[in-house]
């Protein structure tokens, strides 16, 4: 059977480029994206940087989980890790950025990184959790 890593690797790599990028000028530029209210740029930059190591850690987490053959916890931590490319579109939610033409896609090529993992996560849930028929215990006498 097919476990994917192949396209996770290609997935992951792209998100990892992707939210890198968006993440970092996002943290530097903090005041360049439409703000909320009490957080000051320099406190906005620290919790952007520290969001996207910590959820980065969870797509490495569930990377190594899904080596291992550890489905069920790779799959988890690869869920949490998705986060960091949806979680940009947040930005709309209080306007929208005023940021050159390259940063404004990388939020959408972030959503894109994140939607691309839900799709590998949903078939690799659906793929690897079959009962093979040799696996099945038949109810019949």
């Amino acid at each position: 059977m097919d476990k994917g890593l192949a396209p996770l690797r290609v997935i992951l790599g792209f998100s990892l480029l992707s939210t890198g990028i968006h993440y970092a000028h996002n943290a530097v530029r903090y005041a360049d994206y439409p703000q909320l209210e009490g957080i000051t740029p320099l406190v906005g930059g620290i919790v952007v940087a520290v969001t996207w190591v910590v959820l980065t850690a969870f797509g490495w987490l569930g990377y190594r989980a899904y080596t291992q053959g550890r489905y069920e916890r790779a799959l988890a931590f690869l869920l949490g890790y998705s986060l960091a490319g949806m979680v940009t579109l947040g930005h709309f939610l209080t306007g929208v950025p005023q940021i050159p033409a390259f940063w404004f896609a990388t939020i959408f090529t972030d959503a894109a990184a994140g939607l691309a993992l839900w799709v590998f996560l949903t078939w690799a849930w659906t793929t690897l959790n079959r009962v093979s028929g040799r696996d099945q215990v038949s109810t019949q006498h």
